[in-house]
């Protein structure tokens, strides 16, 4: 991995921002790292070999290791919503206008080549303190800014967030600003936060801001869907089932606000349904009953999601996944194909011996 001494940014004024700083000062594993340029141009970075990607503002990919490098910039607001910026670009910003543009102080902090923090707006303070605090007050103006709150607040558990921070972000869903958040937007943000392991502090933020109505109208949040979120997180369960968990009692208008991808869908509308069987016959010993719910799951073809999904159920139920391991692979054990030139493609014949044997192979043997 290169850095400050790799030939492509010789001579360049460069930093390392935002998350890397942010969690080298905290002990955490060190992710991605972000890099500023300041007092360069467009054509300066091309000419060194870097590639433009950004589409607002100009950010470059390294010609060898591919990191970000982002020219210094401010931003100012010329409409509504997390679109609505006009952003400068030019030689002239310096490093501090770039950090004064950010959305907490504990992610406006720059490491310089030698190692010296730059930071102007007390990030480290507030980092060793524990302290989510905005920049300043144009955090109002940018919506995005309010879901990241959350998520980092989801992600560090044990921050506290600043009152006049909350204010702010009150204030920010009273002016309408989260209404223009698109769902794709929401939901990256949302998928971060749920992978933490606290994702109900989230939820919890959005709630104390008045936005989660806003921003996911028709999610249900309360106590009991709070916890088997939890159990899932202390699980380690992925986001499909995460993401099934926390909607599972909401209605089915809410995944179309969302935008989650298929699989997080797929799961979020077949749960509650499973969750409905179980708690009735979780405790019945009636093969048929079995049988249909396996079939409705549609486990027979797809054993590893209903596995996914019995997952999911036993952060809310009592169930023993590894009887419903053996009951699933039992039936699926049921040679169909010998069922069914047996009954010579007689498709109700068929469909009937079918289910015939598959409740015979469910069925406890004789004496048991």
């Amino acid at each position: 991995m290169t850095g400050w001494g790799d030939p492509a940014v010789e001579g360049l004024e460069v930093y390392i921002v935002g998350g890397a700083v942010r969690d080298d000062l905290l002990g955490l594993a060190a992710g991605d790292r972000d890099w500023v340029v300041v007092g360069a141009s467009p054509e300066i970075m091309a000419a060194r070999g870097f590639t433009p990607v950004g589409g607002d503002f100009p950010v470059f990919l390294h010609p060898r290791t591919h990191e970000e490098y982002a020219l210094a910039r401010t931003e100012r607001k010329s409409g509504r919503g997390y679109r609505g910026f006009v952003f400068h670009a030019g030689p002239d910003v310096r490093l501090e206008d770039d950090l004064r543009r950010r959305d907490l102080t504990v992610n406006a902090i720059a490491r310089a080549p030698g190692g010296a923090l730059i930071d102007p707006l007390g990030g480290v303070a507030d980092a060793r303190a524990r302290v989510l605090r905005h920049v300043g007050p144009a955090f109002i103006e940018d919506p995005v800014r309010l879901l990241r709150l959350a998520r980092f607040a989801a992600r560090f558990h044990d921050f506290s967030i600043a009152p006049e921070t909350l204010d702010l972000c009150r204030a920010l869903v009273r002016a309408g600003e989260v209404d223009a958040l698109v769902p794709e937007r929401v939901w990256q943000e949302f998928a971060k936060g749920l992978m933490t392991d606290h994702p109900g502090r989230m939820l919890d933020v959005l709630v104390a801001c008045g936005a989660l109505e806003r921003v996911a109208p028709g999610l249900v949040w309360n106590e009991d869907v709070a916890d088997g979120l939890a159990r899932g997180a202390a699980r380690g369960l992925d986001l499909a089932q995460r993401h099934a968990l926390l909607c599972r009692g909401s209605g089915p208008g809410l995944q179309d606000r969302l935008r989650a991808p298929s699989a997080c869908r797929d799961l979020a509308r077949l749960l509650p349904g499973l969750l409905e069987r179980l708690a009735d016959i979780r405790a019945a010993d009636d093969p048929a009953a079995w049988l249909a719910l396996l079939e409705s799951c549609d486990a027979l073809r797809r054993p590893e999601r209903f596995e996914a999904m019995l997952a999911a159920v036993g952060c809310v139920l009592d169930v023993d996944p590894e009887a419903w391991a053996r009951r699933l692979a039992a039936v699926r054990g049921v040679d169909a194909g010998a069922i069914a030139r047996a009954a010579g493609g007689d498709a109700a014949r068929i469909r009937d011996d079918l289910h015939a044997a598959r409740l015979r192979a469910l069925a406890p043997p004789a004496g048991a």
